[in-house]
């Protein structure tokens, strides 16, 4: 190659070395890399030329060329000549010091060349630096810097040289007057010091192993001297910084007796730069070398230096590490290192030192002294072995720190510690105590939230930290053992360590198992020996107590159970063998439940029957009597936790059941009372509970002591015991009453049932009276406290229950019973109606029903207002789910609780209507009940009506249940109730529905009772009802209508003919139910009755007309309007004329009435086919628009719909919407095919009139045929035609005027491949449309017809004559649309028949070349089809018919090549592959392809993805034309159209394969590659830059001769200047390969 091709390829690249474009730099850079690692001398010559040539180019240009040299010599050193070495030496050296000023981009890349040269030529370029580098002139910033650089990357060669440098530099250093010199000297000398310590590590690999530290120590302490005793002080902190790292490295290399005479000045200078300076870790390394190298040299004065070492030190430690910043985490260790250096010169001052240090409360401080303290225990134990007291007392005072950050460090220390031993010495059971009490730590955030400082250390952070510490300690420190065993069950009593639980519980299994398994004596404790611990009886309880609330306190249940049993032979030897039997079971269920699924109630009843078994157990008194007493004792430890001490009540209860001493169970329930505060619900509620089961046992002395206890000084103003708080006023009295009127209630209820009746009158409610102070009851004062008032209702409605099981064995008659049902009312009263907060209702409806069991009964006044104000109260509530305002003093519920109460409150309800309804079962009583509820039935609230109906289909079933007939009666009010009841079978709510089957199942049982029949009779019909639960939880409409119809022919035919009419009339005012569903059931029930039992209501028809006719204009919901529109076909089947021209006549846009009321006439088959004659016969004659002027002021014509086809198209689509207008759709299907298609294509640009209103809708005209057409395919089953129309969304392509012709396209498409059988009909059909006078009609026509001719199924049919020959007509028709349709359809019979190609070749030649010549044609579309339609018939067409033309064609395609068009370029060059085939073997038809072979191959990169595909298609089929064998392979394997292809490989390896067999035409595609230089397309161009540049990098040498390479040249450097990166990209990387 000449070379001066290469020198201008290079030039250029320099030239765009700075490209805008970083791509385009990066290619370039890579090329004059890639140029320079072949011709490295040419190449480097040539920059440097450029730089000489060029002084004053911008400095990012010199730099880059610059970088590029450093690089070709970095890679190429050994292969560049000598003498350019030293001219590029040479070179860099000016380019470095030609600037006197600092420039440090430009002169840092010309230091980098003589750092990269000096790898190898080490003497050459000290040669030419210390040229530079003269005694008594100061030397330029890089020179300085180069030597320094140097010194790191060749250590070996720069040594030697360094005594030299030394002496050279020493007299400069004072010279230096700038901070940079300074800055630049200082940091030489440190990359000196850091390569002479670095030589001296390694000698062994050293040239010279003579070379001695001494050797430099004179010279380093001068250049010391200087840079200490005046740099160091510099203002600059980067200076300072950069003086105190060198002095650092320097220290090892000084005289030690200069190093000891320097150290007193030396660390206090270090020391000063913390303050002046934000960056530590350099000064901290420095200072860490000076303390190295003096203790290495046994220095003596560094002791004098210690104070102000550990000040420094110390305040440097506490700086807070964040690990984000690498440069704190190093100065944090190199501080630590300092202190590790020290400790092992000076332990005590070290020791002694920190422990003061940790007497500073400051965080910061604590947190510095802490982590050396860890570190030195760890790091240094030798020397901390005999300090470990010191330390354990020192450790004291920051444990007593409230800052987490310090706890934390404590931690970290008190592990440490534990590993090496300390925690056995005297004093490290506080440690331990550190640990748990910070596994007790509550929360710092509620669920979800996170801290906002990212250094806060959270308590749950600090918890876990405790956890995992514990139970290492419990692990891995085998030692502890016999300390933490028993000591840590000290931990499990005391309430602050709750939180402690689960963790200490898991470290005393893991303990008392290994102890057990090693059968170690101290396996079993001794409590009477060991101090601090619990006594066992304590622990049991506390144990048990923690079990009931087994999720509580991190899930301490299951920990809890597992250590009882653990302990069971050390709380009593009798537990043993019961407890491995009871606790695993126990275990299990736990480990099976949530905290939401465990039926609490059910699990401490488990837990109190465990108790009571192990009491029975013991045999032992003393020891139940202990328990009792100690549990009395440990109550005030859950005064925070209440529901744990409610059952803790529960146990001391069941302990007292079990204790035979009466005057311990006397004494302990009396300390319970006095104890006790009975300002809290549940602690109030815990002790009844409690006294009720001792009572169980001993119900004489429980009752006495009751009785003193209410006569004792609680109850008196005077001061007594309880009113040693402050103001103890009547609410605490009240309340203490309220304990004991409820210890009453459980005491009736717990009490063995022979003895308590008896007691009832003259113990328990007398008592109770006294205590409530009520005028009902005797005393004139009524109490307004709600506490007392819950107390009464629930102990009344206890009391009621105990008499309920009693009276069953004996008589009774409660003369109080009406007193106390008023008092229940009046409570129920005063209650708040919009909300529920407490739960009095429920209490006052249970007693009530408990109460109304009892004799005497009510009146009928009182029964009704007791119904009123219970059922109102209830169903009016809120729903479940509404949180009401809270109020200063009360607590609101949370929303479980609440969910919970309303449950129990409504089945309370239920209840009291059940035992009112059992006092009268007759239909009056029922009606009695059930006039309360009816209003709430239609409720508009969701809630109200499901609480209704639930309630009601409970009171029904208990009716039915407890129903014995005695005489003939008439169920008079089942019709009404019905009527009420069956719409709400299709309630939005499922639960409504279902109950309200369960509502009407009983009633019709009921009614049957009443006919006579037997009570095991089962009525088929109404039996049939049950199951329609089950289709009733489905919420599809369909599902509910049809069961409501079922259900609607039950009732019929159980219905009395005298009830029927009070039914419909209810049904017509469910049409408007507050509940759309329920309207629906309405209709369906009207209409199904109207089926079955309509003859009888003749005289309700008109009026039912004209309400449906009013309704259905008002009634949004569609379903309802489809019921009421059947009722319409039901009573308008005989006026079919006057029907239609009726809704023929409304207006347009229909609205919903209409178009149900036509919807509804296709469901009789019959009537939907007249309807459809009579339409198709209108739209034949009818105009189907009319030309309009658009405006008076424009000319131009707009296409105005005509009314009445319109209206009809309107109507017979919602007509065909209905599914059973099927048959008739399916029988006229060609027909009205063919027809709608032709509405389409007349609707097509076409808009309606305007109309007056602005606001009123208009009407698609188009989109209203189109949904015709999808509803009648959809009618006809052609599921596969919409299902293929829909992917491809044709409906929306057919209604809009520029994509109509798709849309047909489409359809025809989707009707060739899935109805088949259907076209000759339908092409009948259409056919005479072809010469319709309406263009539109024409082109949608040849549309259907030119894709039919795509699909064999034409010729299988024998329509492909008939279609051909419309086609040849339609050549000439005047819409120049229908002809580019006819030319497309001709095309279309290669694909869809190409066995008739050859019958038509001469017709089909004759038309595609007259459509490539097409003069009005102004897209150029009949081109398009013409070419598209020529490629596919040339498939098919014989040698003999196109031979001839094959040359002709191909010249008339080759201009299309290069089309603007992307669709044209692409039909051009599939013709041209297909043309392939017929010129094979011909020299000339080869030439032709060589000659468009370059336009293919650079269009493989084309940007539109479908002329890729057409060149790899049109490559791969040519391939075998090409001549050459391998070209052939390489098309064939690599140009798939589903492949991805690598562009720049193929070429390239297509460039060899050219090489190769085509050598002499290597001139020829040079030059038609050039050509595309200046192609429209960017990556055409980019493209033709890469074949270039491959042609270049394969060619032989010998076959250079064939190219010009000054055009390429030139080229490449006019596409280096091309606006796209891309292709500049494409034309740097092509200029790589000139070498």
């Amino acid at each position: 190659m000449d070379e001066t091709d290469v020198e201008q390829v290079t030039l250029a690249l320099l030239d765009a070395a700075t490209d805008k474009d970083s791509k385009v730099q990066e290619q370039v850079r890579k090329s004059i890399l890639t140029l320079g690692k072949q011709q490295p001398d040419r190449v480097l010559a040539m920059c440097q030329d450029y730089l000489l040539k060029h002084p004053k180019l911008l400095v990012t240009h010199r730099v880059v060329i610059l970088q590029t040299i450093e690089l070709v010599v970095g890679s190429r050193i050994e292969n560049i000549s000598y003498p350019r070495i030293k001219s590029i030496i040479t070179l860099a050296s000016d380019e470095m010091t030609r600037s006197k000023e600092v420039i440090p981009d430009w002169q840092q890349a010309a230091s980098n060349i003589l750092v990269a040269v000096g790898n190898k030529h080490i003497n050459d370029i000290m040669e030419e630096i210390l040229s530079k580098f003269q005694p008594g002139l100061l030397p330029h910033f890089f020179v300085v810097q180069t030597l320094a650089n140097l010194s790191d990357s060749n250590v070996y060669g720069m040594v030697p040289f360094l005594n030299a440098i030394l002496g050279t530099m020493l007299p400069m250093l004072n010279m230096a007057k700038q901070d940079n010199m300074k800055w630049v000297f200082s940091s030489a000398l440190c990359h000196f010091s850091e390569s002479i310590l670095e030589y001296l590590a390694n000698l062994d690999k050293a040239p010279d192993p003579t070379v001695r530290k001494d050797t430099f120590a004179s010279e380093i302490y001068s250049a010391f001297d200087i840079l200490f005793n005046n740099w160091l002080q510099s203002r600059e902190s980067k200076l300072r910084l950069t003086v105190a790292e060198a002095v650092g490295s320097m220290c090892h290399l000084m005289a030690s007796e200069k190093l000891e005479e320097q150290i007193p000045k030396l660390i206090p200078a270090i020391l000063s730069l913390y303050k002046k300076n934000n960056e530590h870790y350099i000064i901290s390394k420095s200072l860490c070398q000076v303390i190295d190298a003096s203790v290495n040299m046994g220095s003596r004065v560094l002791e004098t230096q210690l104070d102000s070492l550990l000040v420094a030190l110390h305040q440097q430690v506490s700086i807070p590490v964040d690990y984000s910043n690498p440069p704190t985490v190093k100065n944090h260790n190199e501080v630590l290192r300092c202190f590790s250096l020290l400790a092992n010169s000076f332990p005590d001052r070290l020791v002694m030192f920190v422990l003061q240090k940790l007497e500073n409360s400051n965080e910061r401080s604590r947190v510095g002294s802490l982590a050396v303290l860890r570190h030195l225990i760890n790091s240094t134990t030798s020397t901390m072995e005999n300090r470990k007291l010191l330390i354990l007392a020192s450790i004291r005072q920051p444990m007593a720190d409230h800052s987490n950050k310090v706890k934390k460090c404590v931690i970290q220390v008190i592990s440490a510690m534990a590993h090496h031993g300390y925690l056995e010495l005297e004093g490290g059971e506080l440690l331990v105590r550190f640990i748990v009490q910070h596994c007790a730590l509550p929360d710092t955030y509620q669920r979800g939230q996170s801290p906002t400082e990212p250094e806060e250390v959270a308590n749950e952070a600090l918890r876990k930290m405790c956890d995992n510490t514990l139970h290492l300690l419990t692990t891995t420190v085998g030692q502890l053992a016999d300390i933490l065993w028993p000591k840590l069950l000290y931990y499990l009593t005391p309430p602050q360590f709750s939180n402690a639980t689960t963790p200490l519980c898991k470290s005393l299994m893991v303990l008392g198992n290994k102890k057990k398994e090693n059968q170690e004596p101290s396996f079993k404790i001794d409590f009477t020996q060991e101090v601090n611990i619990p006594s066992p009886q304590t622990l049991m309880i506390r144990l048990l107590v923690n079990a009931a609330f087994p999720f509580n306190n991190r899930d301490h249940g299951a920990p809890s159970l597992s250590l009882l049993q653990i302990l069971s032979v050390s709380i009593h030897p009798k537990t043993e063998l019961l407890w491995d039997t009871e606790i695993p079971p126990l275990l299990s269920v736990l480990q099976e439940s949530t905290a939401e699924s465990l039926d609490k109630k059910h699990w401490n009843e488990k837990l109190l029957k465990l108790l009571s078994k192990t009491l029975s157990t013991l045999e032992d008194d003393t020891w139940v009597c202990q328990c009792a007493a100690e549990a009395t004792r440990y109550l005030s430890t859950y005064n925070n936790a209440l529901d744990e001490k409610s059952f803790l009540y529960r146990c001391i209860g069941v302990t007292l059941q079990q204790c035979f001493n009466k005057e311990v169970v006397k004494k302990q329930l009396q300390e319970i009372l006095l104890a006790a505060r009975h300002n809290d619900a549940i602690e109030r509620e815990g002790v009844a509970m409690g006294v009720g089961l001792c009572a169980n046992s001993h119900l004489e002395g429980t009752l006495a002591k009751l009785y003193e206890f209410g006569k004792s000084d609680a109850f008196k103003k005077s001061p007594s015991i309880f009113n040693l708080l402050k103001e103890r006023n009547d609410v605490e009295v009240e309340k203490v009453k309220s304990t004991l009127i409820l210890c009453y209630g459980q005491v009736a209820l717990n009490a063995p049932p022979e003895k308590i009746l008896d007691r009832i009158d003259q113990d328990i409610l007398r008592s109770i009276s006294k205590h409530f102070n009520t005028k009902v009851l005797g005393i004139k004062v009524e109490t307004k406290d709600l506490t007392m008032k819950l107390s009464l209702i629930r102990s009344v409605g206890l009391i009621a229950k105990a008499i309920s099981a009693c009276v069953k064995k004996q008589g009774y008659v409660f003369t109080r019973k009406q007193e106390l049902i008023n008092v229940m009312v009046d409570f129920m009263k005063a209650e708040p109606a919009d909300s529920m907060k407490t739960p009095v209702r429920q209490l006052v409806m249970t007693t009530c029903a408990n109460l109304m069991a009892l004799e005497p009964a009510l009146s009928e006044d009182e029964s009704f207002d007791l119904l009123k104000v219970c059922v109102n109260s209830v169903i009016s509530l809120p729903p479940d789910t509404h949180t009401p305002e809270k109020t200063k003093d009360e607590e609101t519920l949370n929303p479980k609780q609440r969910k919970a109460l309303y449950k129990e409150t409504l089945a309370a309800l239920q209840e009291l209507l059940k035992s009112v309804l059992a006092k009268d079962l007759t239909p009056d009583g029922l009606q009695s009940v059930f006039k309360h509820i009816e209003p709430w039935l239609s409720s508009g609230q969701d809630h109200e009506r499901e609480r209704a109906i639930t309630v009601t289909a409970h009171m029904l079933a208990f009716y039915l249940d407890n129903l014995t007939v005695k005489n003939m009666v008439s169920f008079h009010n089942l019709g009404a109730l019905l009527g009420r009841l069956s719409p709400r079978c299709t309630d939005p709510l499922a639960a409504v529905r279902i109950a309200a089957v369960d509502c009407i199942y009983p009633l019709l049982n009921i009614q049957l009772r009443y006919e006579g029949f037997a009570l095991d009779y089962k009525d088929e019909s109404v039996d049939s009802l049950l199951p329609l639960k089950e289709r009733l939880e489905n919420p599809d409409n369909s599902v509910l209508y049809k069961t409501c119809s079922d259900l609607t022919k039950v009732i019929s035919k159980r219905l009395p003919q005298q009830q029927l009419t009070t039914l419909v009339f209810m049904l017509f005012e469910g049409l408007v139910d507050s509940q759309t569903n329920c309207c629906r059931a309405s209709s369906v029930i009207l209409n199904t009755l109207l089926k079955n039992r309509g003859a009888g209501l003749q005289e309700l028809v008109p009026e039912m007309l004209e309400v449906l006719h009013v309704r259905l204009q008002s009634i949004t919901e569609e379903q309802v309007r489809v019921a009421a529109g059947q009722t319409v076909l039901i009573l308008a089947s005989q006026h079919l004329q006057t029907v239609i021209s009726t809704l023929v006549n409304q207006p347009l846009p229909y609205d919903s009435w209409t178009c149900e009321m036509w919807m509804a006439l296709g469901a009789d088959p019959i009537v939907a086919g007249q309807i459809m004659e009579m339409v198709m016969e209108k739209l034949a004659i009818m105009a189907p628009y009319v030309d309009k002027k658009e405006s008076m002021i424009r000319g131009g014509t707009i296409k105005v719909a005509t009314n009445p086809p319109l209206a009809m198209t309107c109507g017979l689509k919602e007509l065909l919407l209905n599914g059973q207008s099927q048959e008739a759709a399916v029988s006229l299907f060609p027909r009205l095919f063919s027809c709608i298609t032709l509405r389409l294509g007349a609707s097509v640009g076409v808009s309606t009139a305007k109309s007056n209103n602005k606001h009123a809708p208009s009407v698609h005209v188009a989109g209203v045929a189109a949904d015709a057409l999808q509803i009648l395919l959809a009618r006809a089953q052609l599921d596969e035609v919409l299902k293929r129309l829909d992917e491809d969304k044709a409906w929306d392509s057919m209604k809009e005027t520029n994509t109509h012709i798709t849309g047909v396209t489409l359809l025809a498409r989707a009707m060739s491949k899935h109805a088949g059988p259907r076209l000759p009909a339908i092409v009948e059909c259409l056919c005479p449309s072809l010469n319709n006078i309406y263009e539109c009609q024409r082109i949608t026509v040849t549309a259907f017809f030119s894709e039919l001719l795509n699909h064999h199924v034409v010729t299988e049919l024998m329509l492909i004559d008939v279609l051909m020959n419309n086609m040849m007509e339609r050549i000439s028709d005047p819409s120049c649309a229908v002809r580019m349709l006819a030319v497309r359809g001709l095309g279309n019979i290669a694909v869809g028949s190409p066995e008739k190609v050859n019958k038509y070749a001469k017709e089909l030649l004759a038309a595609m070349s007259s459509g490539m010549e097409e003069k009005d044609d102004p897209g150029k579309w009949i081109t398009l089809e013409a070419m598209s339609g020529l490629s596919k018939v040339l498939l098919h067409l014989d040698k003999k018919n196109v031979h001839l033309l094959v040359v002709y064609i191909f010249m008339k395609i080759k201009p299309f090549l290069e089309s603007e068009n992307d669709e044209i370029r692409c039909a051009s060059i599939y013709l041209m592959g297909n043309l392939s085939t017929f010129g094979s073997g011909e020299q000339v038809f080869k030439d032709q392809i060589h000659n468009v072979l370059v336009s293919l191959l650079l269009h493989l990169v084309d940007p539109n993805p479908d002329v890729v595909k057409a060149c790899k298609y049109a490559m791969r089929v040519c391939a075998p034309v090409v001549g050459s064998e391998q070209i052939t392979a390489m098309f064939q394997n690599h140009l798939h159209e589903d492949k991805s292809l690598h562009y720049g490989e193929f070429i390239n390896d297509l460039t060899k394969y050219l090489i190769q067999d085509f050598p002499s035409m290597l001139n020829f595609y040079h030059i038609s590659v050039v050509q595309f230089f200046k192609s429209n397309w960017p990556e055409v161009r980019a493209g033709a830059a890469m074949f270039i540049g491959f042609l270049l990098g394969n060619l032989p040498e010998e076959h250079l001769s064939h190219l010009n390479m000054g055009t390429i040249t030139k080229g490449l450097v006019m596409l280096l200047q091309d606006p796209d990166p891309v292709v500049r990209v494409k034309a740097a990387e092509a200029m790589g390969h000139f070498h």
